[in-house]
């Protein structure tokens, strides 16, 4: 289907409170997506240099400054300030988690008979 559709569709189910928003993954895409009505538009997996065209673009059109813009995929520490820079409001970036660095964390268990029935209790709620 359309986003258009996608759009109506959510927006027959939901609060008139509720904002919707868009991914879209090519700049042809956000003419259909302001047009749909969305509260919102992600940019997934675009270039900074096409993030910047694709915010020039919502910007100059009627509303478009009401519109929240999101940049997603492909986002890492040392580009994200590029996408900053193309002026969109939001950044997310999955590789603060999917490429963290590891942790090594062991849990010892004290099984010695000097702490048999041993308990720890949380104090009590005021």
């Amino acid at each position: 289907g359309s986003i258009e559709n996608a759009v109506a569709a959510v927006r027959a189910n939901v609060s008139h409170l509720q904002k919707i928003e868009v991914e879209v993954d090519r700049i042809d895409q956000i003419p259909e997506a302001l047009m749909a009505g969305a509260d919102a538009i992600l940019l997934d997996n675009m270039t900074p240099e096409q993030t910047r065209e694709a915010v020039a673009l919502v910007r100059s059109k009627p509303g478009g400054e009401r519109i929240l813009l999101e940049s997603s995929g492909g986002v890492t520490l040392e580009t994200v300030r590029a996408y900053a820079e193309a002026g969109v409001d939001l950044i997310s970036s999955g590789a603060l988690t999917h490429s963290a660095p590891a942790v090594d964390i062991g849990l010892d268990i004290d099984m010695s008979p000097e702490l048999a029935g041993a308990s720890v209790h949380a104090p009590a709620a005021p």
